[in-house]
């Protein structure tokens, strides 16, 4: 007697058989539209200058970075990240080039946004670890601890010569307590309301961040734990996004991503603005140095990364590999 019945019943594997098949149920798609690529542009070059630490990534020119954006809008993607980097003798205790109208990264957003006007969404980084000479995000007090306070009168200032200079989007990175409430009050007051919010929530104090301080030359003196999140916390995170959120952010963001995929799902369960994850340096070297080995596929590695920062929550990604990865999924 011919038996029907077979063990397993249920066989997933149905729905794995072709790429076409995969492709079908695929429950998490990529699309150019989700990156965001952060770009260095340095003051006193007159070439692109390789960052060694993080290979395929250049501190530009003025007009490398115009070249860049338009790359960037060619490819389909959504923003570009500005980090200005003056010359070493421009920097001071205070972070002066961050709000001088003529300082590189103020230089920088005219230039993209003359290049790109509204095709691409041009943001600007607002910190001041960039510009000061003890490589801080903020104002030290006469015991070299960062002045909280202090370092707000200063994001306030910076946030309005960004939003002068032609930024669409701000982006306070230095996780001091109130800055988005302030910078939403100095954007406003100036009647540029219109400049949006994205707010650096949860930035963690990472050990990868190491290349990315190559790239903007940073001067930092100790370390950053006593404003950046303890790696070890996690509810820590949503009590920043609630404050956040009710001092005006627009968007909000988790930095690193790989290594806080968790705390990217809890943030995005929890609000219904758009939430960002940024790829940082760290994590874009340890795949670039491994592929150069020979030791994993590259192009594999990046889309898988990628897809992980995505599933987890992440509506939109800052990414080094922004440009190449939309390019790739165009083709």
């Amino acid at each position: 007697m011919t038996t029907y019945g077979s063990f397993p019943g249920s066989r997933p594997r149905r729905l794995r058989t072709t790429p076409v098949m995969r492709r079908m149920v695929a429950e998490t798609r990529l699309h150019p539209a989700d990156f965001i690529l952060p770009a260095f542009v340095r003051e006193g070059i007159g070439e692109p200058v390789p960052i060694a630490a993080m290979p395929g990534v250049v501190q530009h020119t003025r007009d490398s970075l115009k070249k860049a954006a338009a790359e960037a809008v060619a490819a389909g993607i959504s923003g570009i990240m500005l980090f200005g980097v003056p010359e070493e003798s421009k920097k001071d205790a205070f972070g002066t080039p961050g709000t001088d109208p003529d300082g590189i990264l103020q230089v920088a957003l005219r230039d993209v946004r003359a290049e790109v006007g509204d095709e691409l969404l041009v943001m600007s980084d607002l910190c001041l670890d960039e510009t000061t000479d003890h490589g801080h995000c903020g104002v030290l007090d006469d015991q070299g601890r960062v002045d909280n306070d202090a370092t707000l009168e200063r994001y306030a200032e910076m946030a309005q010569v960004q939003a002068d200079a032609g930024a669409h989007v701000v982006g306070p990175s230095g996780m001091m307590d109130g800055q988005i409430g302030v910078v939403r009050d100095a954007l406003d007051q100036i009647g540029r309301e219109d400049v949006a919010i994205l707010a650096y929530t949860a930035k963690y104090s990472s050990a990868f961040y190491g290349p990315f301080r190559e790239a903007v030359g940073s001067s930092l003196k100790g370390d950053r734990k006593t404003y950046q999140q303890d790696p070890a916390n996690a509810r820590e995170s949503l009590r920043e996004l609630a404050l956040d959120l009710e001092e005006g952010a627009d968007m909000v963001m988790v930095k690193p991503a790989g290594p806080y995929l968790d705390i990217l799902a809890k943030v995005a369960e929890a609000v219904d603005v758009p939430v960002a994850a940024y790829q940082i340096s760290g994590e874009y070297s340890m795949v670039e140095a491994a592929a150069e080995k020979g030791w994993l596929d590259r192009d594999r590695a990046i889309f898988e990364t990628l897809t992980g920062i995505k599933r987890a929550g992440a509506r939109n990604i800052l990414t080094y590999w922004a440009v190449e990865a939309a390019l790739k999924l165009r083709d």
